[in-house]
């Protein structure tokens, strides 16, 4: 890839990107964010993203990288710590051996992942209060939301995709997902450019099944309707209440939704 080809990448991931802030009020004055790098193409994305927004914003907002080791089999020690000790900014990373605590909860037929997700949930949160964060950013872009949007409505009954932000529900911090308008291919070209040091997932597999159906069921879409992806996504910006069959949305001062217990509260 071309100088030109990255850096029109990259003027476009920070324009979607700048555009969510200011959509969802995401970033505000002295804010201090916890940005969780799980150690995939998204996180570390969108850590660099933030960096460099850093020295232009009209806000000045401070970061702290954080990164969970699980002390899954395979996981590279040392590949993390490497990359984050020359970035200029705090960090920290979690040893926990979660791992095994999912091991030996797990029933036999269930995925790791939900259990998983409650575990890593609950450490980033304390890690986040032990930095004075009052917010956590996470790497989640357009297709995860969805992709999470068609899973919630086929398996779950809902139409719940993953806000842009949402608050605790202990009220004690506000969750934002900035890269929510940026296109995944968008993410692995920029990505597969800056070379970082992937770490993959080794617990439940990279992607999860129903995930990669999601995936699957979009590029045959694409095939066949062009930018369906983009439609879904301002589908969800064009929400017409009237014309659904939810009771509670009658009233027109009905409050929005809270994220609920379907999918879309993914850490990392």
């Amino acid at each position: 890839m071309s100088n030109e080809e990255i850096q029109k990448i990259t003027r476009r991931l920070h324009n979607r990107m700048g555009r969510a802030i200011k959509d969802f009020q995401l970033l505000e004055d002295q804010d201090r964010v916890l940005v969780c790098l799980s150690g995939g193409k998204d996180s570390y994305t969108l850590l660099k993203l933030l960096m460099e927004l850093q020295s232009r914003a009209p806000v000045k907002f401070e970061l702290v990288a954080f990164h969970l080791d699980q002390k899954q089999p395979g996981y590279p020690a040392g590949t993390m710590e490497s990359y984050l000790q020359d970035l200029g900014i705090a960090w920290e990373i979690c040893e926990e051996d979660t791992y095994s605590v999912v091991q030996e909860k797990l029933a036999p037929d269930a995925t790791p992942c939900s259990l998983c997700s409650r575990l890593r949930r609950g450490l980033i949160y304390k890690h986040a209060e032990a930095h004075g964060c009052n917010k956590i950013a996470l790497g989640h872009h357009r297709d995860d939301s969805i992709e999470t949007l068609l899973m919630n409505m086929f398996h779950t009954g809902q139409m719940q995709g993953m806000p842009a932000k949402y608050t605790t529900d202990d009220g004690r911090f506000e969750v934002i997902r900035p890269l929510i308008y940026v296109a995944e291919h968008e993410i692995i070209q920029y990505a597969d450019h800056a070379g970082f040091p992937i770490i993959p997932c080794n617990l439940c597999g990279s992607i999860e099944g129903q995930r990669k159906f999601m995936k699957n069921l979009l590029d045959d879409l694409e095939g066949r309707i062009p930018h369906v992806r983009h439609s879904l996504l301002a589908s969800m910006q064009n929400v017409r209440t009237t014309h659904l069959l939810d009771p509670s949305l009658l009233a027109s001062d009905a409050e929005p939704a809270l994220p609920s217990a379907g999918c879309g509260n993914e850490l990392f």
